[in-house]
């Protein structure tokens, strides 16, 4: 599986999100620390959950984090978040 698919499947899983995009902007950073050939190192999330409701921006961070776990986020270089209810 790659990344971006487990991103959206641990998410999907952790919040049921109304609205739900990740998008791969590796691309945009080729030649910058972090970069792997082959992308899959800097993302993009639009997520949209009711479980946000009444959580500060850095609640809703810390949630998407322990979502992804620390396997998956040892694995991303930059990880860039739109979150909303």
């Amino acid at each position: 599986m790659t990344r971006q698919a487990e991103i959206e499947t641990r998410l999907r899983d952790a919040f049921a999100p109304t609205e739900l995009t990740v998008r791969d902007e590796s691309e945009a950073h080729r030649g910058h620390a972090g970069y792997q050939e082959g992308g899959e190192s800097h993302f993009h999330v639009i997520l949209r959950a009711k479980g946000f409701a009444g959580q500060s921006r850095i609640a809703r961070h810390r949630a998407v984090h322990s979502a992804l776990g620390p396997d998956l986020m040892a694995q991303i270089h930059a990880l860039s978040l739109d979150l909303g209810v």
